[in-house]
């Protein structure tokens, strides 16, 4: 018999101070059973990141031919695809051909290993590589509950969010791109 997925709701009070975005987010999340909590936060930490009309989770760990999150135009093509983890370069360069805006999240502790090999090849594609430290992005998973409310302000590099049960930052670099 097959796991199946857990479920966690959350409502995001985001303030994104960089682009003058403020919103009030209510989504329901699939956790698919390989997936880590630290993963799935990243997830969500990178749909508030993107956070806009017509911005989706997709079906995730269970459809290998989809990013993690998407956004579609009015007119049906892919606008934005969004990758979390180490992606492979073969998955970059499917992705750049297929959106306007390929944005990869790194986060996990072979994150530097993974850019060291691969960072001479994604310099030729058109996408965007940020990566986070692993144990900030512990912290923000320490926080999680099935459901959440969470306040979460992005200011410059970094990500302030507030729970229940506490508070962290977690800030990036880029590896390439904007």
């Amino acid at each position: 018999m097959a796991l199946k997925p857990t479920i966690f709701k959350f409502k995001i009070s985001l303030s994104d101070l960089n682009r003058n975005y403020y919103d009030t987010l209510n989504f329901t999340v699939a956790q698919h059973p390989s997936e880590t909590p630290e993963r799935m936060m990243m997830r969500v930490l990178a749909f508030c990141i993107n956070a806009q009309e017509h911005l989706a989770f997709t079906q995730g760990l269970s459809a290998v031919d989809e990013p993690d999150i998407w956004a579609h135009s009015l007119s049906g093509q892919l606008a934005l695809w969004i990758e979390v983890g180490e992606p492979a370069v073969d998955r970059i360069k499917k992705a750049t051909r297929l959106a306007q805006t390929v944005k990869v999240y790194s986060f996990n502790t072979k994150s530097n290993a993974w850019w060291a090999k691969a960072s001479a090849q994604f310099i030729k594609f058109e996408a965007d590589f940020y990566q986070f430290k692993w144990t900030e992005i512990e912290a923000l998973a320490l926080l999680l509950q099935r459901t959440m409310d969470l306040s979460i302000t992005i200011s410059g590099d970094s990500v302030y969010t507030a729970a229940e049960l506490g508070e962290c930052e977690v800030a990036w670099r880029v590896l390439q791109g904007k």
